[in-house]
């Protein structure tokens, strides 16, 4: 791993597979850092420049004062890219880092080759902003190891977690590991979100990929932002919030399958 200075941050990153392959970039989620994306990296390092990083405020990256944007969010990657020498890339993100893939879709179309977003929303109504407000004030309050459980019960489906006991341990660990600062931060981005009128103005060849049991990210609302993106692709995998861990197999294949039609 690497620490690259932009005009405005200091980000983590890490790089696998061949420097002059096409870049992949991989974008984590809220309360995760880039060691998510191992089972894609070994499975796709032998055909892509890979490119995982840290959000601002997580893992390595450095955690400049809040709220965030997913503007900001944005603009850190094409600011990665740049420090890179990468011109345009594969971009794959899940949950907060699927929200930032519909950004650059949005507002740096010319920047990317494709756009996979996955187990995420492209907004929220007065329920779901009442719920970050709650888990705001919670983590205000006592910190993120009270929710660490409750984390983890989002994110996989309970035979997982049964199954998985020491990769389930590991993620404990990142979860616990993550800047309260930096986490809370990302949450007013998130607070923020509202990309549904302008999905259709997509014109990045796109895949969403959801869960069946995703609660945060359902796939009744990933199918709908499927349909508002001409010619993108839809699948729906066995899993819970983080299904690139949960179900790495059929994620890869389905990846896979999108990154060359490409």
């Amino acid at each position: 791993m690497a620490t690259i200075k932009t005009a405005t941050l200091e980000i983590n990153h890490r790089e696998d597979g061949a420097a002059d392959a096409p870049a992949l970039i991989f974008s984590n989620s809220l309360g995760a850092d880039l060691s998510m994306w191992q089972a894609q990296v070994d499975h796709f390092k032998n055909d892509y420049r890979i490119v995982r990083y840290d959000h601002r405020g997580h893992g390595g990256t450095a955690v400049p004062p809040g709220p965030y944007s997913f503007e900001d969010l944005s603009m850190d990657v094409v600011a990665l890219m740049d420090a890179l020498g990468i011109e345009r890339a594969h971009f794959v993100g899940l949950s907060m880092g699927g929200m930032t893939a519909l950004g650059l879709a949005i507002d740096h179309p010319d920047r990317l080759i494709s756009a996979t977003s996955c187990n995420c929303v492209a907004g929220y109504g007065p329920e779901g902003l009442k719920v970050w407000d709650e888990r705001i004030a919670a983590i205000s309050a006592n910190g993120l190891e009270p929710l660490i459980e409750t984390t983890i019960s989002r994110w996989f489906t309970q035979p997982t977690i049964d199954s998985r006991a020491s990769e389930m341990n590991a993620i404990r660990a990142m979860i616990s590991a993550t800047s309260v600062e930096g986490y809370l931060a990302c949450c007013g981005a998130l607070k923020k979100l509202n990309y549904l009128d302008r999905l259709s103005t997509i014109t990045t060849p796109t895949l969403f990929i959801a869960g069946t049991h995703d609660l945060g990210a359902p796939a009744a609302a990933m199918q709908d932002m499927h349909a508002q993106v001409s010619g993108s692709r839809y699948v729906e995998l066995d899993a819970a919030h983080v299904s690139n861990i949960e179900r790495p197999s059929e994620f890869n294949l389905a990846l896979g399958d999108f990154l060359e039609s490409v």
